[in-house]
């Protein structure tokens, strides 16, 4: 691959990039938006990408333990990951065996737009794609909040782990009109012992199904006369095509939780 370009990704890293033809995707919502937008790039994604259905790529591992040299033999011209989804070790063995890596870091929507608008159009120099303009103005049109429902959002059992501050999806939850209740701990995602998550003054119970794939009979048993809503975790946790239906979807399940 000639170098034709210098970008600067989402942690601030260099990345030299020529024409982009093949990708190779380290995470599931990214593996969405590139198949979305121009399916004929990837090359190679997770075991964990199950969007579109049928995508049929080379598998390189899970997110978390990438085979690094099966990655290099498929030649991309690059390879897209997250800072929270993937090792650093991991994307750093990548780079030294000369790969180019573009690391995404999202924290709220905003960044997410933004950090996918760079991605597919300025690094892979891609027409910016009609779903990302139907999500943006999807979440635009959102009404601000003029209440607020106090909500604990567990995403794990045994232990108990909870959305905290600074996550995507809290972000998405507060414009919906929710407030995390354990927003003040410590850490993005932490670990919260039962008694004290019935002890926070929820008002809600909302249960994701990913990563722990949360049921209406494995979570709300915990949370005995708590009303609670069952939520699409692809749509509150993937930033890509699903943005664009998201409000909509859980906008009609968290009010059904709350009835």
């Amino acid at each position: 691959m000639r170098v034709t370009r210098e970008l600067t990704d989402d942690e601030g890293s260099a990345v030299r990039l020529g024409e982009v033809r093949r990708i190779v995707s380290l995470v599931p919502s990214l593996t969405e938006a590139v198949a979305a937008t121009a399916p004929g790039l990837l090359v190679g994604a997770t075991d964990w990408c199950t969007h579109p259905a049928g995508l049929d790529v080379p598998r390189i591992g899970g997110t978390k333990n990438p085979d690094v040299a099966r990655i290099v033999t498929l030649r991309g011209d690059l390879v897209i990951a997250n800072e929270e989804e993937n090792r650093a070790p991991d994307l750093a063995a990548l780079r030294a065996a000369g790969a180019a890596v573009w690391t995404t870091r999202i924290r709220d929507l905003d960044q997410a737009l933004d950090s996918l608008r760079r991605l597919l159009v300025d690094a892979c120099q891609l027409p910016e794609p009609a779903w990302l303009l139907s999500a943006r103005q999807a979440w635009a049109e959102v009404p601000a909040p003029v209440a607020s429902v106090r909500a604990v959002v567990p995403i794990w059992r045994r232990p108990w782990m909870v959305l905290g501050a600074d996550t995507f999806a809290a972000d998405l939850l507060r414009r919906l009109g929710v407030t995390v209740v354990t927003a003040g701990r410590s850490g993005r995602y932490p670990r919260v012992p039962l008694a004290e998550l019935l002890d926070a003054g929820a008002e809600l119970l909302a249960l994701p199904d990913e990563p722990y794939r949360f049921t209406a009979t494995d979570g709300p048993d915990a949370f005995p006369g708590l009303p609670y809503a069952l939520l699409d975790g692809r749509r509150l946790t993937w930033y890509g095509p699903s943005l664009a239906d998201a409000p909509a979807v859980l906008a009609a399940q968290l009010a059904a939780g709350t009835v």
